[in-house]
């Protein structure tokens, strides 16, 4: 059974779901993205993806052809034409096609793709031991040239912290910011504990205003569990008690060594597994139907 993918106001096959190599989303990563999960027939936090879309779209002067409440209507068609329950889906807004030029003006036609599948960025192992991670020498824009709660298609400085991580063997690369603040890593936000509290860095360090990253703030807080929104250096990450990634297709992702250097007790700590642990329970309880 072919895999059905909306692209500008149809479905079609994968193969035969193509952009023109004109579209400046492909020629200069113009365009705006969101990644969302769908579990037991609900989609996880639709209504905070889209709103920051839309507000993404704005930041950078672009109108996405569809209202919200029709953007809701076509994830969740994309979902029941695929006869999908749990998936991951890419909501992609590109420029659309113009010419060889910069200049967007010529591009009178922004383009919406939604592609609805299956992904698995560790494996369950993983989850249970720990990953290894690295620290990168690659380091995030700085949020005066890119404001970091755009989440635009040009990824490139994170490719090149992921790529340093495929070579030392690691599952995942930490980036810093200018200031060698710990900004977040190359697709998720991160966090520690220290003494008890959890901390992750703010957003004017540079990290990604995430939707797993505020759920996982709201579930410390109802377990009366103390937290922090403040910049920390290496440092601070290599002498933790705990350590965390967090992000819609990782989900929480425990970190038990970083730079070879052991975290904590080497193992996955008490408050990560039991944020781990209400995390999955809420997927399964709240979102939008999709049938």
């Amino acid at each position: 059974m072919s895999l059905w993918i909306y692209v500008d106001g149809k479905y079609v096959s994968k193969e035969e779901a193509k952009i023109s190599v004109f579209n400046h989303g492909f020629l200069y990563g113009d365009g705006v993205f969101e990644g969302i999960r769908a579990y037991g027939g609900k989609v996880f936090k639709l209504e905070e993806h889209l709103k920051r879309l839309y507000n993404s779209a704005k930041s950078i002067s672009l109108e996405i052809p569809l209202s919200r409440e029709d953007l809701r209507e076509k994830v969740l068609e994309t979902l029941r034409k695929n006869k999908l329950k749990d998936a991951y889906i890419r909501l992609v807004v590109s420029r659309g096609e113009g010419d060889l030029g910069l200049d967007p003006r010529k591009c009178p036609h922004p383009q919406v793709i939604i592609i609805a599948h299956h992904i698995m960025m560790y494996s369950e192992e993983l989850y249970e031991k720990g990953l290894e991670v690295i620290i990168s020498s690659t380091r995030k824009n700085i949020p005066a040239a890119l404001d970091p709660r755009i989440k635009s298609l040009n990824y490139l400085n994170n490719i090149l912290a992921k790529i340093e991580a495929n070579i030392q063997g690691a599952s995942e690369a930490i980036m810093l910011n200018k200031d060698g603040y710990i900004a977040e890593c190359t697709g998720d936000n991160i966090f520690i504990v220290k003494e008890g509290t959890l901390i992750t860095p703010p957003i004017w360090v540079g990290a990604l205003e995430g939707i797993t990253h505020n759920v996982i703030l709201k579930l410390a807080a109802k377990e009366g569990i103390p937290t922090k929104e403040e910049p920390f250096t290496i440092s601070s990450l290599y002498n933790s008690e705990e350590c965390f990634l967090t992000g819609t297709a990782a989900e929480i992702a425990p970190v038990t060594r970083i730079d070879k250097k052991i975290i904590g007790e080497g193992k996955v700590g008490k408050i990560t597994r039991k944020l781990i642990k209400n995390f999955r329970q809420l997927t399964q309880i709240e979102g939008t139907s999709i049938y």
